[in-house]
C-alpha cells in the first residue's frame, strides 16, 4: 500500500514564510518623515524672485503650505523667528516658449512654461540644513485659444496647476531627504 505524499501542506507553509518574510520593510511611498523630531512648526515665507513673473512668489510658498498642512502633522507659522525650520525658495529662472504654432495665423496655440527653483529647509535654532535643492525645475503646458471671441488666458490656472506639483515635489523630498 503507498502512503500519502505530506508535502503540500510542507510547500504552502514554505511558500506563506516567503511571502510573509518578503514584505518586511514594506512602506508607502511618500509618508516617510525623516526631519528632526524637534521639528514641530516650519515657516514657508515668500519666494525672492529673479524673474519678471511676480505671482509664482505668491503662489509657490502657499502651495507648498497647504501641502504640508494636508500631509504632514507640521503646524505652519507666518513668522519665521516663531518657527523651528524655515523653508526658504528662490524662483531662479521663468521661461514660455511656443510648442504648437496655429498653421493658418502661425500664432502659438500651446505653450510650455519652464520654472527653476532654489529651495531649503533650515532648522532655525541651529542654522544646519535640513534640505536643499538647487535647480529644481518644473513644467507646464498650457493652450491658448486661436479663436479671439473664445479667447481664455490659460496661464494663471497653469501656474496654478505648477505650483500643486512643486508643491506635492517639496513636501516630498524634505519628508523623505530625496
Amino acid at each position: 500500500m503507498r502512503r500519502k505524499n505530506p508535502r503540500p501542506w510542507l510547500v504552502v507553509a514554505v511558500l506563506v514564510l516567503a511571502l510573509w518574510l518578503g514584505g518586511c520593510g514594506y512602506h508607502v511611498a511618500g509618508r516617510a518623515d525623516l526631519l528632526p523630531k524637534n521639528i514641530k512648526t516650519i515657516a514657508v515665507p515668500a519666494f525672492t524672485n529673479a524673474t519678471i513673473r511676480y505671482k509664482l512668489t505668491e503662489r509657490l510658498p502657499s502651495a507648498i503650505t497647504r501641502e504640508f498642512l494636508s500631509r504632514t502633522r507640521y503646524r505652519i507659522v507666518a513668522d519665521p523667528a516663531e518657527a523651528d525650520a524655515v523653508l526658504e525658495g528662490r524662483v531662479a529662472l521663468y521661461n514660455y516658449y511656443p510648442t504648437i504654432l496655429d498653421p493658418a495665423t502661425s500664432r502659438a496655440s500651446a505653450v510650455q512654461m519652464s520654472v527653476v527653483l532654489d529651495i531649503s529647509l533650515r532648522e532655525r535654532a541651529t542654522g544646519a540644513v535640513l534640505y536643499a535643492r538647487s535647480g529644481l525645475e518644473a513644467r507646464e503646458r498650457y493652450e491658448i485659444s486661436v479663436d479671439q471671441v473664445a479667447y481664455f488666458e490659460e496661464s494663471d490656472p497653469a501656474l496654478d496647476r505648477l505650483s500643486r506639483d512643486v508643491a506635492r515635489t517639496v513636501v516630498s523630498a524634505v519628508l523623505e531627504k530625496f
